[in-house]
């Protein structure tokens, strides 16, 4: 089983790297991210499998690096989190495919679990799009006769 990367995003220095900590702590690989538009650049060279993701932040905000992510990393599941949440920025987040939501400041037991919960959906995820490979390249023996016979 591949080790859980986890990308926390978050204009907050301090609050990244107390989290980082906490989180390497329990055996995690963390990456840091101070802005949504460092997370991608971030991404694009790195395997991330899990992004913790702050909905507050200047310049590109959470919601917005979200649907980046999705359009362009559609495995990596995003977890919103915010010291400033609404209603409306939850339900927006959700709508455009984050994977939960959580508030500020969360207990670093439950963001470890939601991670791990968002990083076993992106393995089911990966195994179903490695057997529907696998079916396109297999082929029935009576596929493999009828080419012979023509």
């Amino acid at each position: 089983m591949a080790k859980m990367r986890i990308m926390l995003v978050d204009d907050e220095e301090r609050y990244l790297q107390t989290t980082k900590k906490l989180i390497e702590k329990k055996g995690f690989e963390v990456l840091t991210a101070q802005s949504g538009k460092d997370a991608l650049e971030k991404l694009k060279l790195q395997n991330v499998h899990v992004v913790i993701l702050d909905v507050k932040m200047p310049g590109m905000d959470g919601n917005e690096t979200l649907k980046a992510i999705r359009t362009l990393y559609p495995l990596v599941e995003v977890i919103m989190l915010t010291g400033h949440a609404t209603l409306s920025s939850a339900i927006d987040g959700l709508k455009s495919g984050a994977y939960d939501f959580l508030m500020k400041p969360a207990d670093i037991e439950i963001i470890i679990e939601k991670a791990l919960e968002a990083f076993e959906k992106r393995q089911r995820l990966e195994e179903k799009i490695r057997i529907a490979q696998a079916k396109k390249y297999m082929r029935s023996p009576r596929e493999i006769l009828k080419d012979d016979e023509e």
